[in-house]
């Protein structure tokens, strides 16, 4: 437990014992991040509700609740409970800022003791907490000399001790103290995210960038910022060597540093007047008390910087991570299309890397991981984005591409970088090797989505070459006919040799949020190529009509979990399996549905049968026939990427189906493209018209939740709400709802 934390929770609830806290968040990241760190604090009792009207009823079930953590995404309603509360003078109350739009706190009548921002970040609470309990404790120290100091200089006090003098208010705040004290001079200085510190506030009668060289430059602020407190009653301005000093002919000056929890310097607070100051030994007392209250803050704003860093950035090598990637080769998409300018994209893998990670340990595989990342960096220009991926997966975004031959030149110059032995903590080496994938805009594809799948295919491409080598993307024709034979052997023996491994992808009630299925769905773990990508192999296979007793093995392996798992959990759960063409044209599909279920003992109402809305009836002529017999098993049809195929209204009046499958292509433009949201509604007002229920794919983000919900979609899967899990880990999710179900 976190003896920090403890502290903390003593101070702030004032109690000792039973201790309880109550959270109020509409946003699922929020409540997590919120409860993890109510219940590492220790708490007796953390509730959670997602409403106002929720979180009443709770306060009203446990009257020992001291803590409340609200958002005021419904201002009105929050605003009333907050004051309710602060009239009664029991709880400690933090607000959660979810749209500075809709809500300013500086301006608002709201009664909370302070503001977090949504996202929740941890790091940020843990100093919010801990600067309450900083004012508690400096207000409680500062009472017994308030009435010893002059007028101005208590009225400067309360108003540090006051609840809202944030960063933000910096600058506002140090004009009227300054004014309010007589000040020549008030500068609070803190350590910046580069070499040079941050001018946080300031008020001075100078202009201190024209008059003078940088203050951080001058010898008194390099002795405050060495963590020394500096204090002079009478003629600083000749004692001390500052051109600010002597300029302003200050006869008093105070400076002392800003600190953090280890009792490090983090900045300065300087202050000085030209009269003398009467009771100096008091405003030295409240000169400490500003600078406490300004560490504070400091460190708050310090670590919400680096929470939104860490959330774009990768936390073992400090590249970009996948959304910071995305986002910028949008971007530069963006700019290439405007200036008619090539682009490429390399994809890398590294070499075995499992293999490394097995036999020698995730520590060293880290190791490994640290030293390819700044070797990739070193390989490309300042202009050019290089970002980890995923695990292993690497990719680089070369910008304002002269030629191909250029991008082949800097592939080499990473292969051969790479193959230079990499030096380990323990003192011993390695070495790697890397497979490159290139894609290149305009000429491989315009879209992001595509460039990446395409650019994952050539690196393929070059493991089954023979690894350490680059291999761009050929539009005719993406392997040679000698990679073709040898994948698809390699294909051919993955089922024999049980490399073939089933993934679920939990599907959920959209009101409830609770499991109601699962899309099974195909992974091939080779053991010298990896895990290879659906993408990659599906294609293969279905050409070579090795999909039919791939398709077999998947169903088998799905009904035999999906069995178990109901019998263990005592769940309703439905399990969906994607039927691809050639299946469909098998003349035996019903008889060995049927046999499978029979096998297994599923419940044919468990197995729901996904078929793409792209398949063509005239090439399967007898379609509708073979689904209306698969119904009449019990089973059921599902639609799977609908919007993407050419599917007419009479189409889907006559097709066997009971489900439509909202494709991710249109859920991913929710909150952006009102063209696709229109499409997502008329889909839905269609298949209900239709007696069919609605799944939506690609869920992944609170907005396409609250969307999809509001326009009664029944049932949502995606990455909001888990990934795409291997046997094990699908079993454990089950195992917690179980859990959770028993503790409510």
């Amino acid at each position: 437990m976190d003896a920090g934390f403890v502290n903390v929770s003593n101070a702030v609830t004032d109690k000792v014992g039973y201790r309880a806290a109550l959270l109020i968040a509409s946003h699922r990241d929020d409540r997590r991040v919120l409860f993890n760190a109510f219940d590492r604090m220790g708490f007796d009792a953390v509730y959670t509700a997602r409403d106002v009207e929720h979180g009443v009823s709770l306060l009203q079930q446990d009257p020992k609740i001291t803590i409340v953590v609200m958002d005021f995404c419904r201002v009105e309603e929050s605003k009333r409970l907050a004051r309710d509360l602060a009239l009664q003078s029991l709880y400690t109350v933090f607000g959660i800022l979810s749209n500075p739009a809709e809500l300013d706190p500086s301006n608002s009548d709201v009664s909370v003791q302070d503001w977090l921002r949504s996202p929740i970040q941890e790091s940020e609470l843990r100093y919010r907490m801990q600067q309450l309990q900083q004012q508690r404790l400096l207000a409680t120290a500062a009472a017994p000399t308030v009435h010893e100091l002059g007028d101005r200089w208590q009225n400067v006090l309360a108003q540090s001790l006051a609840a809202n003098v944030g960063t933000r208010d910096m600058w506002k705040w140090t004009d009227a103290t300054a004014t309010q004290l007589g000040l020549e001079l008030l500068m609070v200085l803190g350590e910046g995210n580069n070499d040079e510190p941050t001018l946080l506030a300031a008020q001075s009668r100078l202009d201190m960038r024209a008059s003078f060289p940088p203050v951080w430059e001058q010898a008194i602020y390099k002795r405050i910022s060495a963590g020394e407190f500096v204090s002079l009653a009478d003629s600083a301005w000749q004692q001390i060597d500052c051109p600010v000093v002597a300029k302003l002919k200050l006869e008093s000056f105070i400076g002392v540093p800003l600190l953090n929890e280890k009792a490090a310097p983090i900045g300065v607070l300087m202050l000085g007047t030209r009269a003398p100051i009467v009771d100096f030994e008091s405003a030295k007392r409240v000169a400490q008390l500003l600078a406490q209250r300004f560490a504070l803050e400091h460190l708050a704003l310090r670590y919400r910087f680096e929470s939104r860093y860490h959330g774009l950035h990768d936390g073992l090598t400090r590249l970009p991570n996948r959304v910071l990637f995305n986002d910028r080769l949008e971007a530069a998409l963006q700019e290439a299309k405007r200036g008619s300018e090539r682009l490429a994209l390399l994809f890398v893998d590294l070499d075995r890397f499992k293999t490394i990670n097995d036999s020698l340990g995730h520590t060293i595989g880290d190791q490994v991981l640290v030293g390819v990342a700044n070797r990739l960096k070193l390989a490309v220009r300042a202009s050019d984005t290089v970002a980890r991926y995923a695990g292993d997966e690497f990719v680089v975004m070369l910008r304002h591409v002269p030629s191909r031959d250029d991008v082949y030149r800097i592939s080499e110059k990473m292969l051969q970088s790479l193959e230079i032995p990499l030096r380990l903590g323990d003192g011993s080496e390695l070495q790697m090797t890397a497979s490159v994938g290139i894609t290149f805009y305009p000429e491989d594809g315009s879209e992001a989505e595509v460039l990446l799948r395409r650019a994952d295919s050539a690196m393929y491409n070059a493991k089954g070459l023979g690894r350490n080598r680059f291999f761009a993307y050929q539009p005719e024709k993406e392997e040679s006919q000698h990679q073709r034979i040898a994948l698809e052997s390699k294909l051919r023996s993955a089922q024999k040799n049980a490399e073939l491994r089933a993934f679920y992808q939990p599907k959920v009630n959209a009101e409830s949020e609770d499991i109601v299925g699962m899309e099974a769905l195909i992974r091939w773990e080779h053991p010298e190529l990896g895990l290879i990508s659906p993408g990659f192999f599906i294609p293969l296979a279905e050409e070579t009509g090795l999909i039919v007793a791939i398709g077999e093995w998947v169903l088998r392996t799905a009904c035999v979990d999906a069995k178990r798992w109901i019998e263990r959990f005592k769940i309703d759960l439905n399990v969906s399996v994607n039927l691809s063409v050639l299946q469909l044209k098998q003349p035996d599909l019903v008889q060995l549905i049927e046999k499978v279920l029979d096998e297994s003992k599923l419940p044919a109402s468990r197995l729901e049968l996904e078929v793409t809305e792209s398949i063509n009836v005239r090439d399967i002529p007898n379609l509708l026939d073979t689904l209306t017999r698969i119904r009449a098993l019990g089973c059921a049809i599902s639609i799977d990427d609908f919007g993407t195929g050419q599917s007419s209204l009479e189409y889907l009046k006559k097709f066997p189906a009971d489900y439509i499958k909202i494709d991710q292509t249109f859920v991913r433009n929710i909150g952006i493209d009102p063209s696709d949201e229109a499409i997502i509604r008329a889909t839905i007002d269609m298949a209900h018209g239709l007696n069919m229920q609605v799944i939506a794919e690609g869920v992944e983000t609170e907005a396409h939740l609250k969307f999809l919900r509001a326009y009664q979609c029944e049932q949502l899967q995606g990455f909001l709400f888990a990934r795409p899990l291997n046997h094990m880990a699908f079993e454990n999710l089950l195992a917690e709802r179980e859990r959770l179900m028993k503790a409510a």
